[in-house]
C-alpha cells in the first residue's frame, strides 16, 4: 500500500478485498435458491414485504446548501528533517564528524468539519499529526490559521480551532440510529480539488477487527471516499452528521465502493474530552482477552456462542480486585450481551470510577460481579483490553 496523496484516507490491504470476496461468493453460492422451485416459505423469509414505499427525491440540494459551508478543506506543513548523502562524507579525515540536518516542508491536505459556531472543528488525528502549521480554507474562500486543540489516536479523530465567530457548523445527528440502507452522502475534500459530495447508501454498521484504529465501530458505506477525503463528513438526508470519514479498502488506493466512517456518536464522546481536557481520558477493567469461539466454548463447558474470554488479568487492575479468573466468560455488561470488541468499546467509552456489573460464566456456573474501573495508563493503553496477541494492521495512515 504506498502513500497515493499527499493525505490519503486510511487504505486496507487488498489482501482483505480478496479474502472477503471469496468468503462472499462461498456464501452466496450456498445460499441460492434455484429459480421456479424455491417454497413461498423460502422466498418470504428471503425477500419480507416492504412497508413503506420507497421516494427518492429528486435532488440533495437542500440538504448540500445547508452542510458544505461547514465542510472545510485543511492544509498541513511538516518540518521534517534529513541528514546529507553521508553522515561522515570526510570518512578517516575527521572521525565522528556528521553533516547537519536539512530540514525539508511536508504539505498535506484534508478535510474537517465545523461543529461549533465559535470555530471548533473535528477531523481525523493522522490529518494534523506532527503538524507545525494548519491552514483552513472555507467554501466562502476565507482561509484562516488553525492550532491544534487535542488529538486521539487510538480513535483518529483530532479537533482543532479557529479563532472566528459565527461561523456555520454542522448539527450532530446519532450513529446508534443509522441503519443499513440509509441513505448517507460523504462531502469533503478529494485529491485536494475542493468540496465534493458524493452519495450512497450505510452498507454496515459496527464493522470493526479491520486493524485500522484501536477503538473501531466504523460505519460502512458505498459513497465515493478517496484520499483527501480523511476528516469530511457523512450525512444523512436531513443534513446531520452520522460519521467522519476515514478510510477505504481499494486494491487501487482510490474509491471502491468500500468506506469507512467513524461513528458520530465516538466522535462527540472523544470531541467533548478533548475541548474540556485537551486529551482522552479511558477506563480500565485490567483485562487481557480472546473472542469466544466454538472450540473454546466447547473447552471451557459454556453454553452460549457469544462472549469474551479472559486470556490473563492484569495484576492490581479493577479485574484482579473483583475476583474474575482466569477462562471465564464474560457474556454481558450491564444486563446487555457483549462480545469482546463489544465490552472493549464499552469500558473505552467510560470515565474512571464508572461500576459495571459483569455477568460470567464459569465451568458452566453463571457468576456476577460488580467492579469500578480505574483509569487506563497511557504506557497500558494499547498492551490491556485487548486480545492477547495483537492483530497485524492492514493499514496505515497517510
Amino acid at each position: 500500500m504506498n502513500r497515493i496523496s499527499k493525505y490519503p484516507v486510511w487504505v486496507i490491504a487488498a489482501l482483505m478485498l480478496s479474502i472477503g470476496a471469496m468468503a462472499g461468493g462461498a456464501f452466496v453460492g450456498s445460499s441460492m435458491i434455484q429459480a421456479g422451485h424455491a417454497p413461498e416459505s423460502a422466498v418470504a423469509a428471503a425477500a419480507p414485504a416492504v412497508r413503506e414505499a420507497v421516494n427518492m427525491p429528486a435532488t440533495f440540494a437542500p440538504v448540500v446548501k445547508a452542510v458544505l459551508p461547514a465542510v472545510v478543506n485543511i492544509s498541513s506543513t511538516r518540518v521534517i528533517r534529513t541528514s546529507g548523502p553521508s553522515d561522515n562524507p570526510f570518512g578517516d579525515l575527521f572521525p565522528g564528524f556528521r553533516m547537519p540536518d536539512r530540514p525539508q516542508r511536508q504539505q498535506g491536505e484534508g478535510s474537517g468539519v465545523i461543529v461549533s459556531s465559535d470555530g471548533y472543528i473535528v477531523t481525523n488525528n493522522h490529518v494534523v499529526d506532527g503538524a507545525t502549521e494548519l491552514n483552513v480554507s472555507m467554501s466562502d474562500k476565507r482561509e484562516m490559521k488553525a492550532r491544534v486543540i487535542g488529538t486521539d489516536s487510538q480513535t483518529d479523530i483530532a479537533l482543532i480551532k479557529v479563532d472566528a465567530k459565527d461561523l456555520p457548523h454542522v448539527a450532530l445527528g446519532s450513529s446508534a440510529a443509522v441503519e443499513v440502507g440509509d441513505i448517507a452522502l460523504a462531502i469533503g475534500n478529494p485529491f485536494g480539488l475542493g468540496q465534493t459530495v458524493t452519495m450512497g447508501i450505510v452498507s454496515a454498521t459496527g464493522r470493526g477487527g479491520l486493524g485500522i484504529e484501536d477503538y473501531e465501530d466504523f460505519i460502512q458505506t458505498d459513497a465515493s471516499i478517496n484520499p483527501g477525503n480523511s476528516g469530511g463528513a457523512l450525512v444523512n438526508t436531513k443534513g446531520e452528521m452520522i460519521g467522519m470519514n476515514t478510510a477505504i479498502l481499494s486494491r487501487s488506493g482510490g474509491n471502491q465502493g468500500v468506506g469507512f466512517a467513524v461513528p458520530v456518536d465516538m466522535v462527540r464522546q472523544v470531541m467533548t474530552q478533548l475541548k474540556e481536557k485537551g486529551a482522552v481520558t479511558r477506563a480500565r477493567l485490567g483485562v487481557y482477552f480472546q473472542e469466544l469461539t466454538p472450540e473454546l466454548s466447547s473447552a471451557l463447558g459454556v453454553k452460549t456462542a457469544r462472549g469474551a474470554v479472559v486470556a490473563e488479568i492484569v495484576p492490581d487492575g479493577p479485574a484482579a480486585k473483583s475476583g474474575l479468573q482466569k477462562d471465564d466468560v464474560i457474556v454481558a455488561m450491564n444486563g446487555k450481551d457483549v462480545d469482546g470488541r463489544a465490552l472493549r468499546l464499552a469500558v473505552g467509552s467510560m470515565a474512571p470510577g464508572t461500576t459495571i456489573d459483569l455477568k460470567v460464566l464459569r465451568n458452566g456456573a453463571e457468576h456476577t460481579y460488580s467492579i469500578t474501573l480505574d483509569r487506563m495508563p497511557e504506557s497500558a493503553e494499547r498492551d490491556t483490553q485487548s486480545q492477547p496477541y495483537s492483530t497485524p494492521r492492514r493499514g496505515r495512515r497517510g
